[in-house]
């Protein structure tokens, strides 16, 4: 009791300390001039943020644990109860926080997660009511199969679409052979209804050999995914392995290609993976990285407080300490700009909040919520 007492008041301390001496700086950018605040620290390996409709915010950090941050950006030194049991190992832990389209009616808040059991670790996906400070009704809607034994590439994103759609991103655990596996979860994205059920018109579905809630396959490791505010359709990015990150369009039943096809190679050697980088059948990316960004969080910026903003891309990176704005024509990126570059640390989610403004969660065991703000 006296170590749980101790621990509430060093977590208050640190939010309290946050908020009466909030760090800030001014940059220019090629389009405006804008105000980098941080607003809340003290968060161990914060993964994603969520907008409540009454002001406050849902971090998830990656040992396990949902945290609140009030409206006054204070963190609440409790963590959510009710979360289900997180297996925090390697890449892996509590990852992805999204609200239900209708949480305003219902409450409720999806989580993806590493979970273990005697066969292995793999990627989960739970929603629960959120009452007060507490999640109720939780229900397992997803989990990967097969478990495999080690941490790397869980994914892991949530996304709905706008007819209500559940779609999971998810990486190929790290034997990248999965990937083109039909009958494996690993490395695709998965649809579902909200509360789990499969959708009839999945690709997959009554195909021999093939998992019924696969959408896609040959995907790497997708850390990054939103909707295309005009299109409406799924873009994500994903990992490579030395070189080749790549950002791709999501559509019904298409194959993209990892480990057959990559512009990444052997990490080490540098020696080439699979067949090359083109083959019939498989889709190619819609923008690449080499040298590797590491991409985490991602989301198109759709408001009012940035004009000169209004349609473009934003990627966070960890690798490369930056946040990646790019420029788009449809399905065409025109320009890149790299922002911030080694200024805040390794940004793991991007998120456009109700206002209009960016924020970022940035990498770290003592990781902050960062706020971009037009710069007066």
């Amino acid at each position: 009791m006296i170590e749980r007492r101790l621990f509430v008041a060093a977590l208050a301390a640190c939010a309290m300390s946050v908020i009466s001496a909030p760090q800030a700086q001014t940059i220019n950018t090629d389009a405006h001039r804008i105000r980098v605040a941080q607003l809340t620290a003290g968060l161990n390996h914060p993964w994603s943020l969520a907008f409540l409709p009454d002001g406050r915010m849902l971090v998830t950090e990656r040992p396990g644990r949902l945290r609140i941050i009030g409206k006054d950006f204070k963190l609440d030194p409790m963590p959510v109860e009710g979360v289900p049991a997180v297996t925090a190992v390697g890449q892996g832990g509590l990852m992805d926080v999204v609200l239900h389209p209708k949480f305003a009616e219902n409450n409720w808040v999806y989580l993806s997660y590493a979970a273990g059991d005697a066969r292995g670790i793999g990627t989960e996906v739970a929603r629960g009511v959120l009452k007060g400070n507490r999640l109720e009704n939780v229900q397992v809607l997803f989990r990967m199969e097969p478990k495999l034994r080690n941490g790397y590439h869980f994914g892991s994103r949530i996304v709905f679409d706008r007819d209500g759609m559940l779609f999971i991103t998810l990486g190929d655990r790290g034997e990248m052979e999965r990937a083109q596996n039909p009958g494996d979860h690993n490395g695709s994205v998965i649809r579902l209804h909200d509360d789990g059920r499969v959708p009839k018109d999945n690709p997959f579905v009554g195909k021999a050999g093939y998992r019924p809630e696969k959408f896609t396959l040959g995907n790497r490791n997708m850390q990054g995914a939103a909707l295309h505010p005009q299109s409406g359709l799924l873009w994500t990015h994903e990992h490579g392995p030395q070189g080749g990150d790549e950002i791709n369009v999501i559509r019904a039943g298409v194959n993209y290609g990892w480990p057959v096809i990559t512009y990444g190679a052997n990490y080490g050697t540098g020696s080439k993976i699979g067949e090359g980088t083109e083959k019939a059948g498989m889709a190619q990316p819609l923008y690449r990285w080499t040298p590797s960004i590491a991409p985490s969080g991602m989301a198109f910026y759709s408001g009012d407080k940035f004009p000169k903003w209004r349609g473009d891309l934003f990627v966070g990176a960890l690798r490369d300490q930056s946040l990646v704005r790019l420029r788009l024509d449809g399905e065409k990126v025109l320009s890149e700009e790299r922002l911030l570059k080694n200024q805040i640390g390794r940004i793991r989610d991007v998120r456009v909040g109700p206002d209009g403004l960016i924020y970022l969660l940035t990498d770290a065991p003592n990781g902050a919520l960062v706020r971009l703000e037009p710069a007066l």
